[in-house]
C-alpha cells in the first residue's frame, strides 16, 4: 500500500502542476476552460484518495477502505491535513462540473479554481508530503 500511496501522491502533484498552468492561460478560451475543469476534477479526485491513503496509515480499519470523498475530507480535517471548509465547496463544484454539458459552469468557475482552490491543493500537497516521509 505504501508504494501505491506514494505513486498516487506523485500523480496528484503532477496534476496540480498542470492545473497551476491555468493562471497563465487565456480564461476566455473555451479549450482552456474545459482543460482547467478536467484538471481540477482529476486533481480533486486524486487529492481525496491521497487523504484516504494517509487516513489509512493512521487507522487501517477495513471499513475505511470504501470511504467516500466526504468521509475522506472529514478524516483529513481530523488529521489536520486540511483546515478550510472550501474543500466541501470543491467537492460540490467537482460534482456539478461532471454534469456541466454546456460549459457555463466551467466558465463561471475558472477564476475560483485558479485563485482559491489551487492554493488549497498546494497547501495540502505540502502537508501530505510531510505525512508520507
Amino acid at each position: 500500500m505504501e508504494e501505491k500511496a506514494l505513486q498516487r501522491h506523485g500523480w496528484f502533484r503532477q496534476c496540480l502542476a498542470g492545473l497551476k498552468e491555468a493562471k497563465y492561460r487565456d480564461p476566455s478560451d473555451e479549450f482552456v476552460q474545459s482543460g482547467t475543469v478536467r484538471k481540477f476534477c482529476l486533481t480533486f479526485d486524486l487529492s481525496w484518495k491521497v487523504m484516504r491513503d494517509l487516513a489509512r496509515r493512521q487507522d487501517p480499519a477495513p471499513d475505511f477502505i470504501e470511504a467516500s470523498p466526504r468521509e475522506c475530507l472529514k478524516a483529513a480535517y481530523d488529521l489536520e491535513l486540511i483546515f478550510d471548509d472550501r474543500w466541501y465547496q470543491m467537492l460540490s463544484l467537482r460534482n456539478a462540473l461532471e454534469q456541466d454539458y454546456d460549459g457555463n459552469l466551467a466558465a463561471q468557475s475558472f477564476d475560483r479554481i485558479v485563485k482559491e482552490y489551487v492554493p488549497l491543493f498546494s497547501a495540502f500537497a505540502e502537508r501530505a508530503e510531510g505525512y508520507l516521509r
